[in-house]
């Protein structure tokens, strides 16, 4: 929807150039309307100023009486908001009961008033999507806040004499009060899978605002005193629920009806990304029963790289009845939006460029809010690692009569005589690794090998982190379900592969063009009814993925349909990699290889091992060395 930062300082003079900085860097967050506040903070000797800044995209009411920072007129409250609340309806009928009288219709002015009613409370009472700043005009503190699953991005930078905060890396820098050492536990956390991995950046100062969180700051933070920690506002459900599966599927179907309808509510046109697959055609299904007249958009390759799913997808729009739009891409347009990804990159990740090619096209169709599938798969199992992850668990514990040391070893010796000698380094890494459904979930997800890691002198030792290149228990806050291997898997893709690389790159390839991406499936009472049921509900394990979605969904549409497996936007990044874009690719590699922290000579290796032989390396590995050179040049 929009982007907020903001500056805490003992020094007036450097709070307002800096916001106003980190405003510019933000623009395409919200091209419509912008704003700044200056705001007190404590009393007495421990007295500060705070900088709220905003960039507005114009979702829900349109008018001025939407504009941010938004002020409480009887309280003197301020907030700024990035994302939407979907029980806004809901909230503002009950604060109209409690005597507050709305000025205008946005879901912001209905979040303002709720803090300023019932304070820190108010977050266990949303719905929606959101990070905010609320001020507190009689404590002369403000309040921190993000959604329960980290749809929408926050950053803090708590240093010395400044405290920073905003919705991007990027603008955190532009502030000129944030320096840009780099973080090396944030560097080995991207390249062990693909995206950084929370709360670390690859700086050092900046850090991500933990999801489903709270917290506090006064005047004290402006001088480096550290505050009270973040507290904790909603957590998965800690007892699995087995229920008829029968039940389950016509409750998990009304639910996702009330969720697009919440979803599609805003006073701008609305589209949905289409593949091929059940999650995406459930999606336009339901939304085409509330708004006929809404918009597929299906990203199309076939001209670059063998088939692609728009034939597919443009039979599921014609059967559905909705329009239908093909996003083409050819080898000609492919480097200009190559370079353009990386360049405008917020986080370095190997994954996005599908979603910033296709946010560009709906933007540049008039779209403003996009409906996506994303959360599908995590929530009903969608992914092959819910059944590997238990399997090569089982196996391992078999074999816990053999040291782990040994195992890996003699995997890894023995791959030096095979033609994956990249397949055989994570095999490697996952018998001498974690051998719970956890740890073998977190392996499955790895994209450089421990080995390489290691050679690049990124040990994780050397770097700070656990042997799976994450931070320390207890840091790690996603609790699983002894005994029901699917819960737990759902539990490690949820909070790590889908928050720390989809939902952040989502965010941040769709807000690049002023597009809002909405994820229904993540709607909070559907998240915590689905994640509360048993695995055995979800699937027996033994037919198709996200059984229960597909049973939620029978006779929606046809059965050829709900058959297909598992799809989604596949692009042929590794064969544009070894073709068109490897100059650009090489360059960044270059650049990778000249870091200090970093040993060049293991970074080399390893592209000239992906450009010699096609089946020795996933693609993934050496673009994650791609993404991060091009990211720090």
């Amino acid at each position: 929807m929009c982007g907020i930062c903001g500056v805490v300082s003992v020094d007036p003079r450097q709070v307002e150039p800096a916001v106003r900085s980190m405003m510019r860097a933000m623009v395409h967050r919200g091209p419509d309307d912008e704003g700044y506040e200056q705001l007190p903070l404590g009393t007495g000797d421990q007295i500060a100023v705070a900088g709220f800044g905003f960039r507005r995209l114009s979702i829900l009411d349109l008018s001025a009486a939407g504009h941010q920072p938004m002020f409480n007129p009887d309280t003197g409250d301020c907030l700024i908001f990035n994302g939407e609340i979907y029980n806004f309806r809901e909230l503002r009928g009950e604060l109209e009961g409690r005597g507050v009288v709305f000025r205008g219709t946005s879901d912001t002015e209905v979040l303002l008033e709720a803090l300023s009613t019932w304070g820190e409370a108010a977050v266990e009472k949303l719905n929606g999507m959101y990070a905010f700043a609320f001020y507190q005009a009689r404590s002369r503190r403000f309040l921190l806040a993000r959604d329960p699953l980290g749809i929408k991005p926050l950053y803090v930078a708590g240093l010395p004499d400044r405290f920073v905060f905003a919705s991007e890396i990027r603008a955190m820098l532009a502030s000129g009060l944030v320096p840009a050492d780099l973080d090396v536990a944030g560097i080995a956390g991207m390249l062990a899978y693909g995206s950084v991995q929370s709360p670390h950046t690859v700086y050092k100062s900046i850090r991500s605002f933990p999801a489903g969180h709270v917290q506090w700051f006064d005047a004290g933070v402006a001088t480096g005193q550290v505050p009270e920690p973040p507290r904790r506002f909603w957590s998965f459900p800690r007892q699995a629920v087995a229920e008829d599966r029968d039940e389950a599927a016509a409750r998990v179907r009304h639910l996702l009806h009330a969720s697009v309808l919440r979803h599609l509510v805003a006073d701008v046109p609305v589209g949905v990304f289409l593949s091929a697959g059940i999650d995406s055609t459930v999606i336009a299904s339901f939304a085409r029963e509330y708004t006929p007249q809404v918009t597929a958009f299906t990203v199309g390759f076939g001209a670059v790289h063998g088939e692609d799913e728009v034939a597919l997808a443009s039979a599921t729009a014609k059967q559905l009845g909705i329009r239908h739009v093909s996003v083409d891409l050819d080898l000609e347009n492919m480097p200009d939006k190559w370079h353009s990804w990386l360049e405008g990159m917020d986080s370095p990740s190997v994954d996005g460029f599908n979603t910033y090619v296709v946010s560009r096209r709906l933007a540049a169709e008039g779209v403003v809010v996009g409906l996506s599938g994303l959360g599908a798969d995590e929530l009903f199992g969608g992914y092959s690692t819910f059944t590997r992850a238990p399997r090569w668990s089982q196996w391992l514990r078999s074999l816990a009569f053999i040291p782990r040391s040994l195992r890996s070893a003699a995997i890894a010796g023995a791959g030096a005589f095979t033609s994956h000698p990249g397949s055989a380094e994570k095999l490697a890494d996952l018998a001498g690794g974690d051998p719970s459904v956890a740890g073998i979930a977190r392996s499955l997800r790895r994209a450089v090998s421990n080995r390489r890691l290691e050679a690049m002198g990124l040990s994780p030792q050397s770097v700070g982190l656990a042997a799976d290149y994450l931070d320390f228990p207890p840091n790690r806050t996603e609790p699983t379900f002894d005994g029901d291997p699917f819960n737990t898997v759902a539990r490690i893709e949820t909070t790590q592969y889908m928050t720390d690389t989809l939902l952040r790159d989502t965010d941040a390839n769709s807000m690049k063009h002023s597009l809002e991406v909405r994820v229904p499936f993540l709607d909070l009472p559907l998240l915590n009814y689905v994640s509360a049921l048993s695995g055995t509900t979800k699937s027996d394990g033994r037919h198709a993925s996200k059984q229960l979605l597909r049973d939620a969904a029978g006779g929606i549409f046809s059965p050829e349909i709900a058959r297909r497996p598992k799809t989604g936007f596949t692009l042929p990044i590794g064969a544009w990699m070894r073709g068109r874009m490897r100059e650009p690719c090489e360059a960044a590699i270059e650049h990778l290889a000249g870091i200090p922290v970093i040993d060049g000579a293991e970074v080399r290796r390893t592209w000239r091992t992906f450009l010699e032989d096609e089946g020795a390396i996933h693609w993934s590995r050496p673009m994650a060395l791609v993404v991060l050179g091009s990211y720090l040049r």
